[in-house]
């Protein structure tokens, strides 16, 4: 198989070194709790519009910006009247007469303004995110954003697996660094604490002397027939 499909204790020289067992045995990693999107705020509740308020006798509202007399046809907004042309966004100052507003801490904005002032960025892309809402690794992603490193496949509700900083879906995970352990012959599950020794993996509770059980892990060790000895049976037939 080619590198991409072996574990890493195949294609990394320095991985028995680092996981050997004099060393603390490592656990896998993996994020238990899935990613989970979540919508943006809907955006229907909280954009408003501004009612036009046609000209007609007997109405002279005062315009809330500049508190003059309004003659003609006026906007109301936010319980206020307004000129048309004074009822802005406080960015880009575009008159908001149609197309709806946000009103956020007693300021108005267009829609593109308050996204781009509000809106949270995607850690990849670094564009604005105004729909669903990944939240994972304690950052903010576009659900199409966050994905498998190897097969690109969004990961949206499930959990994953982290490997040198880079998310994978589980079938991916087993595929490309799952292996089973050598003592059980069961498969080394992320959370379990496992060990390098003598080519092959072990759980760190099966990583015994093949004559008295004794765990070895951490201790020194001799070997026959890839199986590990004891000092005490270092020389025995196994």
């Amino acid at each position: 198989p080619g590198p991409a499909s072996r574990p890493p204790w195949a294609v990394d020289p320095s991985f028995a070194e680092r996981y050997a067992p004099d060393k603390t045995s490592t656990v896998v990693s993996k994020h238990s709790q899935p990613a989970t999107p979540t919508p943006m705020q809907n955006r229907s509740s909280i954009v408003q519009a501004a009612q036009q308020a046609p000209e007609g006798p007997g109405r002279t509202p005062l315009c809330y910006k500049c508190n003059k007399v309004i003659r003609g046809r006026y906007l109301v907004a936010l319980g206020h009247y307004y000129h048309p042309e004074e009822f802005t966004c406080c960015q880009c100052r575009k008159v908001l007469d149609e197309g709806g507003f946000f009103e956020e801490k007693g300021s108005i904005f267009c829609p593109k303004c308050y996204d781009t002032r509000y809106a949270p960025s995607c850690a990849k892309c670094k564009k604005k995110i105004t729909g669903e809402v990944m939240h994972a690794l304690k950052m903010t992603w576009h659900v199409q954003c966050f994905t498998c490193a190897a097969c690109k496949t969004p990961i949206r509700n499930r959990a994953f697996y982290m490997e040198e900083g880079q998310p994978y879906c589980e079938r991916d995970y087993e595929k490309m660094f799952g292996t089973k352990c050598r003592g059980c012959d069961f498969k080394i599950d992320a959370g379990d604490r496992f060990l390098e020794a003598l080519g092959f993996s072990w759980h760190d509770t099966c990583f015994v002397c093949a004559i008295c059980q004794t765990n070895l892990e951490g201790k020194t060790f001799s070997s026959k027939k890839d199986k590990p000895l004891c000092k005490s049976h270092a020389f025995s037939h196994v």
